[in-house]
């Protein structure tokens, strides 16, 4: 509570938590326009547009990210709200599928600068260690919060009005999030050690390479992109088409996936004390390779139902949340305090390049060559990348930094990285 009884971070996380949750509805919705103009080539477009999106976050996040110091951050973030809002507001009047792709394609490019420079703006606001420390959580909270109640709300919504409406409601949330950080006192940016802009944009990723429970996250990044593309891309076309469900029907099972994510996320605290980040992440792993051959079995034997797909969802859901949520505490407990907002922006790069290589799968293949072999194709990287993290993350490294309290971690973390990567 001491972290929220400071004003101006409370706003600021405000803001963060209604633009997330616009963006939540705003992926339903978009995924209902897609079918209403494609139909059964819904999974193609909509994996196209979140392609556009996954670009412009892995191209535009780390310029943003080194350039946060160098602009004037309310400004800037309040214009992003704005730039979003308007975006969202013009998606219910298109009439062509190219149309999607250039306003996703400016949607995301404002939302992909929005995230580094908000979490370039929580030190500046947020000065002591510890309540630090709860701030990155809390932003991680939001995000799992976000995918559990989004589609929701959606669901709700949609009982009684049409998707586009949604539109509207998300676009109101955008600006109000730009009220929010209109109304943040946020201080001038510190000035960067880094003399080049890209020198500070490849600091967190040159961390990544070098350090081998990052490497490890890395691998995870894949395992969580190829469970997570069956649930966003396919979703749509697989309740409409192959079960004959409603739009209302797709916003439920999407819910089912976000309910096994808070399931897991409000049970992990208990757990993180005890087992190590590293046995839950590859936990985690070792249930979405389960959930994505659960996936392929279910539409392979013709047997698909609600019920069980809603299983399957859940499952996947459950997945994904042990392997992101230690994912936040291990990145701390791996860098120096002031190298953490480079780590984070790595993270948020490195997490999207993996659906970058997902998502089309998900919605070409998805469209080209049916479900099965889709799914199939998105299982096997969902192996790939399992085996991948077991050999990058030493089962030595699991109990180490990653475990002990951030206060110590920042002065033994590079002695700790040298050894690793000599062990590695």
């Amino acid at each position: 509570m001491s972290l929220f009884a400071i004003r101006d971070y409370r706003r600021l996380f405000g803001a963060q938590v209604i633009a997330l949750f616009g963006t939540g509805l705003t992926t339903v919705a978009l995924g209902l326009l897609a079918y209403d103009l494609a139909g059964p080539s819904a999974g193609m477009v909509l994996g196209t547009a979140l392609t556009v999106k996954m670009v412009m976050y892995v191209v535009i996040a780390p310029l943003a990210a080194a350039y946060a110091d160098r602009l004037p951050r309310r400004t800037f973030l309040v214009a992003l709200d704005v730039v979003r809002g308007a975006v969202v507001l013009a998606l219910p009047f298109v009439t062509e599928i190219w149309h999607i792709y250039v306003l996703i394609g400016l949607l995301q490019a404002a939302s992909a600068a929005f995230t580094p420079t908000f979490q370039a703006v929580i030190p500046d606001i947020v000065t002591d260690e510890s309540d630090y420390t709860r701030a990155l959580s809390a932003s991680q909270v939001a995000y799992t919060m976000e995918s559990l109640l989004s589609p929701v709300l959606a669901a709700v919504a949609l009982s009684f009005m049409s998707f586009n409406w949604l539109f509207l409601g998300t676009s109101a949330g955008f600006l109000v999030s730009a009220v929010l950080v209109l109304a943040t006192r946020i201080p001038n940016a510190r000035p960067s050690t880094h003399t080049k802009a890209w020198d500070k944009a490849a600091a967190g990723i040159r961390t990544f390479l070098g350090t081998p429970r990052l490497r490890g996250i890395m691998a995870l990044n894949l395992v969580v992109a190829a469970a997570g593309s069956i649930v966003v891309v396919n979703t749509v076309n697989y309740v409409r088409d192959e079960l004959g469900g409603s739009q209302s029907d797709v916003a439920r099972m999407l819910a089912a996936s976000g309910a096994g994510t808070l399931l897991a996320a409000l049970l992990l605290p208990r757990v993180l004390g005890r087992i190590s980040a590293r046995t839950t992440m590859m936990t985690g792993a070792g249930v979405l390779v389960g959930g994505t051959a659960a996936a392929v079995t279910l539409i392979a034997s013709g047997l698909a139902t609600g019920t069980g797909t809603a299983i399957v969802w859940a499952v996947i859901g459950i997945g994904m949340a042990l392997i992101v949520t230690p994912t936040g505490k291990v990145i701390r407990d791996s860098v120096e305090r002031d190298a953490i907002p480079a780590a984070f922006a790595a993270q948020f790069s490195l997490s999207h390049l993996a659906w970058l290589v997902t998502y089309p799968v998900a919605g070409w293949l998805g469209t080209a060559g049916g479900f099965t072999l889709t799914w199939s194709v998105l299982a096997a990287l969902a192996v790939t990348g399992t085996a991948g993290a077991l050999l990058l993350w030493p089962r030595h490294d699991g109990r180490g930094a990653a475990t002990r309290p951030a206060a110590t971690v920042h002065h033994a973390t590079r002695t700790d990285r040298s050894a690793l990567s000599k062990a590695a």
